[in-house]
């Protein structure tokens, strides 16, 4: 007798198709307009992205041979963005838009890739575990912070982090060579700690394989047994050649490494920590943040096992003792979401130095050449080239000059985190968060911030002490 065929999972209505997409792009667009500027550890790829962009095949004016860091990274991810980005791109150009929208348009659309893999594996979790789990998948996905917030953030672990996605899909599809090969392309290109993905899912996978092996063994014969083994062990030997070459040189003529050897070990190592650090990208705990982006890519797996979790919960809300917890699950959902939104306000306020760059611009809107620099945390707060605007305005990054040595120098205006310069005037100041307080009342929690970044003017120049300056604190 055939049997019964399961009852198909409730379509959700129109949320079924692209409404849950809607709804996570959403709150990802609106963290990368509301907190437009980068920071150090994404100025790499931001300003690769720039340079592709606006100077094309003119290599010798590309940031990164000024500024090439001490790690070598590989532009595969800026060029393949700043690609896609490259019409709208060209229009903004074609009607003289600020390059500061052009930032936007890369940033959203790292985030569109990003969650077009996210779409892939929610698409597969409604497969396998019906339409519920995907909303608790989308509900978790959306009250936490992080992933959405980085989705658009042109970090090397945001590039691996669609294909890891992508893999994820992949496995719950049954696809298994091709999992391997999206984490290795993951691992090689963009971050080597991805491999602490590829060892438990290869792990995962060969263990599905011997099960396969000794369930099929009986039903195979002859030469269709001696394929399926070829084929099977064909995949753990290529996981086999990785750990034997990686992180030596596998493609050099396409890809440096992402880190040292050293720092390979310095990340294996701090997975000790990473059973601490994953509760506060699910917003529990508020310490080791640091650790976060090294392990972001492990989070939709996570929430995938926390949807089902609660959805077993909602299922049995009704019985002695589920409701209890399934309430408390309540109360969990409402404390994620409130602590989003502090982490949210904190983000907001944590690039001043590219709001010091942009009121600079607003208040002086003079035709006559201006001489810009720029410090060292002004630059790792929020400027990036994107910020920059055309002719008049010119910038400088040195990094080797003395305090002392300014009122020697021409520059028009100074961007850096000294409240008082000799030979020129404190013209405003920018507040940055500083931390987190807690208060007796109502929200419990405010954030304290404190003047960051300083503008600072020629006192040589009388044009600019005729501008309206609100001065500085």
């Amino acid at each position: 007798m055939p049997r019964p065929k399961p009852a198909p999972a409730s379509s959700g209505g129109w949320f079924a198709g692209w409404g849950w997409d809607l709804v996570l792009g959403s709150i990802a667009a609106f963290y990368a307009v509301m907190a437009p500027y980068t920071k150090v550890e994404e100025s790499f790829n931001v300003q690769a992205m720039h340079d592709i962009l606006y100077h094309t095949y003119h290599i010798e004016k590309y940031d990164h041979l000024e500024f090439p860091g001490v790690v070598p990274r590989t532009f595969i991810g800026a060029f393949v963005i700043s690609i896609l980005s490259s019409p709208a791109v060209f229009v903004m150009r074609l009607f003289h838009v600020p390059k500061f929208y052009s930032l936007l348009t890369v940033r959203l659309l790292l985030s569109c890739v990003t969650l077009m893999s996210l779409r892939l594996l929610r698409v597969q979790v409604k497969k396998k575990f019906g339409h519920q789990s995907e909303v608790f998948f989308v509900v978790l996905t959306a009250i936490q912070f992080h992933l959405l917030f980085y989705s658009s953030r042109p970090l090397p672990n945001i590039f691996a982090l669609a294909l890891v996605n992508l893999a994820y899909s992949l496995w719950f599809k049954g696809s298994t060579i091709c999992t391997l090969q999206a984490l290795i392309v993951a691992a090689v290109v963009f971050r080597c700690d991805m491999i602490l993905l590829l060892g438990p899912i290869g792990l995962a996978l060969l263990l599905e394989y011997l099960d396969g092996m000794n369930t099929h063994d009986h039903e195979l014969e002859g030469a269709t047994l001696r394929t399926y083994k070829r084929n099977h062990s064909g995949i753990f030997g290529k996981i086999l050649v990785f750990f034997s070459f990686y992180p030596e040189p596998v493609v050099p003529a396409l890809v440096s490494r992402s880190v040292s050897l050293l720092e390979a070990v310095k990340y294996c190592v701090s997975t000790a920590l990473v059973g601490i650090a994953l509760p506060r990208s699910m917003l529990v705990a508020y310490p080791l943040c640091m650790e976060l982006r090294f392990i972001i890519g492990s989070i939709p797996m996570f929430n995938v096992s926390a949807s089902l979790a609660a959805s077993r919960l909602y299922n049995n809300r009704k019985k002695a003792g589920w409701n209890l917890l399934y309430i408390l699950m309540l109360g969990a959902f409402l404390v994620s979401l409130g602590y989003s939104a502090v982490t949210f306000m904190a983000s907001y306020n944590n690039y001043p130095g590219g709001y010091a760059l942009k009121a600079l611009h607003e208040a002086d809107s003079s035709v006559k050449e201006k001489m810009v620099h720029i410090d060292a945390f002004t630059a790792m707060s929020g400027v990036s080239r994107f910020c920059e605007n055309e002719y008049p305005w010119r910038y400088f990054k040195e990094e080797d000059i003395s305090i002392e040595e300014f009122q020697e120098r021409n520059f028009t205006y100074l961007l850096n985190e000294h409240h008082s310069i000799n030979g020129y005037k404190c013209l405003f100041a920018v507040d940055g968060f500083s931390r987190v307080k807690l208060q007796p009342r109502i929200p419990p929690l405010s954030l304290v911030k404190e003047p960051k970044v300083f503008a600072h003017g020629n006192l040589r120049d009388p044009d600019i002490l005729s501008l309206n300056w609100p001065g500085c604190p």
